[in-house]
């Protein structure tokens, strides 16, 4: 038994809460546009038959109007040569191929009448269809989205990726030791640059003294 058991099924149903009730909504998913599918090709086919016999009765109705006024001749004709009794039966003839048209147009608006029904129900379930598949794709895609999701959470939680993190830490302790020891080798010790600024602070200080002792002795 399918999902709809009826056109008008399709047509009154609620897909979110066909999706929402459903244990695997992506399954679920896919046999409603299949059903909304079958039931479209089966749908088109009863219109396409229905459209024919629409048109088979309207080819029926010219017919017999047609009829009717041939009879209409006949009676004329037969009052003309004073045939009363043949004109008689020839509106006899005529009345049955006017009653018989009559009979036909009602059965062609019954028809037309339906294939309007038909024609704005199709309508409702090709925009049921479509909605149906533009929430397939969203399915798919938040289950793609989960799914990577996932996939990043036990990576993040599993063993090889903090024993990795462990050992990457472990190599940064290495270097920073490495680069303690060699900043210990290099305390104490001075650099060229510092050795020559060091001259040219004592020269300084000195030309200063030796400005002041000859300040003091031209004062004596």
């Amino acid at each position: 038994m399918g999902i709809f058991s009826r056109f008008t099924d399709i047509v009154n149903s609620n897909i979110n809460s066909l999706l929402d009730k459903a244990e695997d909504p992506e399954k679920m998913v896919r046999l409603i546009i299949q059903e909304m599918e079958d039931t479209l090709v089966e749908v088109r086919s009863t219109s396409a038959k229905t459209i024919a016999s629409k048109k088979e009765l309207t080819r029926k109705i010219t017919k017999l109007e047609q009829e009717a006024e041939d009879w209409q001749s006949k009676a004329e004709l037969a009052l003309s040569k004073d045939r009363e009794d043949l004109a008689r039966a020839a509106l006899m003839e005529k009345q049955k191929a006017v009653d018989y048209a009559s009979a036909v147009k009602e059965e062609l608006a019954h028809i037309e009448e339906h294939i309007m029904k038909l024609q704005a129900e199709t309508s409702q379930l090709q925009d049921k269809l479509s909605d149906a598949k533009a929430r397939q794709k969203s399915i798919l895609l938040r289950q793609q989205t989960v799914s990577s999701r996932l996939g990043v959470k036990k990576n993040l939680g599993s063993s090889k990726v903090e024993g990795a993190l462990s050992r990457f830490e472990s190599y940064e302790r290495k270097i920073d030791n490495l680069e303690a020891q060699v900043e210990s080798y290099d305390m104490g010790k001075k650099s060229l640059a510092n050795e020559i600024a060091e001259l040219e602070a004592d020269e300084s200080i000195e030309n200063e003294l030796e400005a002041l002792k000859s300040k003091m002795n031209s004062k004596k």
